[in-house]
């Protein structure tokens, strides 16, 4: 039995990823800054699931979580914001640094503060999204943060071997995070693309949280990023 510790777990990917390893039979732990979306998360995960609310960007919170259930066998980076979307010319650059606050700051703090708890063997994986490597107008933003995180894992693989580090880097898909993008878009952009991918629909949180499971228990992969995007990473064309 594994001890898994979900940063950003309280919904969406995260939430659907603390089930996944759940069902395994590990021992999981969830964390998220909101205290009552972690309460009904834990509801929602039932028997099981631990949680505590600890903000990822809090350095020294973090350390005191991960040294009070070391060692750790599987990290999972989750946290996002919704923050650093729109095209260049309209973008506030004050909006596209609380990206970076929400996502990569978080993402990259519990890591470093986590490391004296994660077993020697241990696994990390962050969860990044397709707008690092995909050219679609208004997301300069968005593949700024992600493509910084995707840009840490092959060196951090190799500095912290034998722990392994991956990535998971999903498409367009089903959660909360649509939400705060104004009315309309969750729509227009899931019918859109469902109309495109070679899967013929948008993403589910489970279809992240299995790649996640298999990017955590396979002792042979590290320093990479999978797609996780219904083959929306694909060229298309004539």
């Amino acid at each position: 039995m594994a001890t898994v510790l979900v940063i950003g777990g309280t919904s969406g990917i995260g939430e659907a990823t603390a089930r996944a390893f759940t069902a395994r039979g590990d021992r999981v732990v969830v964390a998220g800054r909101d205290p009552q979306r972690l309460e009904n998360a834990l509801g929602r995960l039932g028997d099981g699931v631990d949680g505590t609310t600890c903000d990822a960007a809090d350095a020294a919170a973090v350390r005191e979580l991960a040294a009070s259930i070391a060692p750790i066998d599987v990290l999972v980076l989750a946290p996002s914001g919704a923050a650093g979307a729109g095209t260049i010319a309209d973008l506030k650059l004050d909006d596209l640094r609380a990206g970076f606050e929400g996502k990569f700051w978080p993402q990259v703090t519990a890591l470093q503060q986590v490391l004296p708890s994660l077993a020697d063997d241990g696994a990390v994986v962050l969860v990044t999204a397709g707008s690092a490597r995909a050219a679609l107008t208004g997301t300069a933003g968005l593949a700024a943060i992600n493509g910084a995180l995707e840009a840490m894992v092959a060196p951090l693989a190799a500095e912290l071997a034998p722990r392994r580090v991956n990535a998971v880097s999903p498409g367009v898909i089903d959660t909360p995070w649509w939400d705060a993008q104004g009315p309309g878009v969750r729509e227009a952009t899931f019918d859109a693309f469902a109309s495109v991918v070679p899967a013929g629909r948008v993403g589910e949180p489970d279809d992240v949280a299995a790649a996640i499971v298999a990017m955590a228990t396979n002792g042979y992969v590290t320093g990479s990023v999978l797609d996780c995007a219904g083959g929306g990473q694909l060229a298309t064309g004539p």
